[in-house]
């Protein structure tokens, strides 16, 4: 049995389709049901918190893995409120290795932060080993967990797998305007609202399907390793030809994009990270499959298809 926390979510929900396409037994744990889909067949459902210590114990019973893929902020809020940020991340994470200790459960994927850990690069292909630099409370909190992790590996054996995901974007991705360019434009294009810009464009990332990601989730839930992973397409994005690459789609489904309207650059906003995936790809035989413009047209089809 796996438990997904955080499985009603973007990412989560294409964890689940992976998982449950191989047979695995599948429990989610979220605080509400899925936003875009009825409930998944032969999926166990279990909506709750992650700070009720109680409910995660029960949700453990019988549990070999937990994939831990729940957030309770994004970078662009989390430097609003850091205690809430340390409160609904950190101490809940916290919380959950002691309950899996006592649980004995002894594995656990956990889906870092690619795009914040580092903060501002060194080099054009950032690899695992890069000083870790956060520039938001997001990132701060990101690396905080891993190293619980860490100890939690050298005091008690925990089997930890930690993915450094960059940008993810594709279907089932929220509207509400803070979890990514793509999703947030694709939206907006489709209902006729105004699209802004942070910035003069220039501003670079890694971009990696939603279910390339679940893949490497996937992947590293039935590995035996311990350890760091990128997890990126390895290749980087400015925001400019984000833009150029949905304007492009929407005009080809016979639509006319909204123009953007550009607004002063934020301090939190790193100028560029592109991750190095050398690693995952070896350790894991994963390759990201699905390329950007592919993903952007996708992911466009899928949103139109709700309005």
């Amino acid at each position: 049995m796996i438990l997904v926390i955080g499985g009603c979510g973007f990412i989560g929900s294409h964890v689940v389709d992976r998982l449950r396409a191989q047979q695995q037994k599948v429990r989610v744990f979220d605080r509400r049901p899925e936003a875009f889909r009825p409930p998944v067949a032969g999926v166990e459902y279990v909506l709750g918190d992650m700070s009720d210590t109680a409910q995660i114990y029960e949700a453990l019973t019988g549990v070999d893995c937990v994939i831990h893929l729940a957030s309770a902020s994004v970078p662009t809020t989390s430097n609003l409120d850091p205690v809430a940020d340390i409160t609904g991340n950190l101490i809940a994470t916290v919380q959950l290795l002691e309950t899996m200790r006592a649980s004995r459960v002894q594995k656990l994927v956990f889906l870092s932060s690619g795009g914040t850990v580092y903060g501002i690069p060194d080099t054009d292909l950032v690899p695992e080993t890069h000083p870790l630099r956060p520039i938001s409370s997001y990132g701060i909190v990101k690396v905080a967990i891993e190293n619980y992790l860490y100890m939690e590996h050298f005091l008690h054996g925990l089997q930890h797998i930690i993915l450094r995901a960059s940008n993810p974007y594709g279907p089932r991705q929220g509207h509400t305007g803070v979890q990514g360019i793509i999703g947030t434009h694709l939206w907006r294009n489709a209902r006729g609202e105004p699209v802004e810009i942070w910035g003069d464009g220039s501003v670079v990332r890694d971009y990696i399907h939603v279910r390339d990601l679940a893949d490497l989730c996937v992947l590293a839930a039935q590995s035996t390793v311990n350890g760091c992973y990128n997890a990126g397409s390895g290749s980087g994005a400015s925001v400019a030809q984000i833009v150029d690459s949905i304007s492009r789609t929407i005009t080809a489904s016979g639509q006319t994009p909204m123009a953007p309207t550009y607004k002063p650059g934020r301090s939190l906003d790193v100028p560029r990270v592109v991750l190095d995936v050398a690693r995952a790809q070896r350790d894991f035989n994963w390759h990201p499959q699905i390329g950007l413009d592919e993903g952007i047209a996708e992911t466009w089809d899928w949103v139109r298809s709700l309005i």
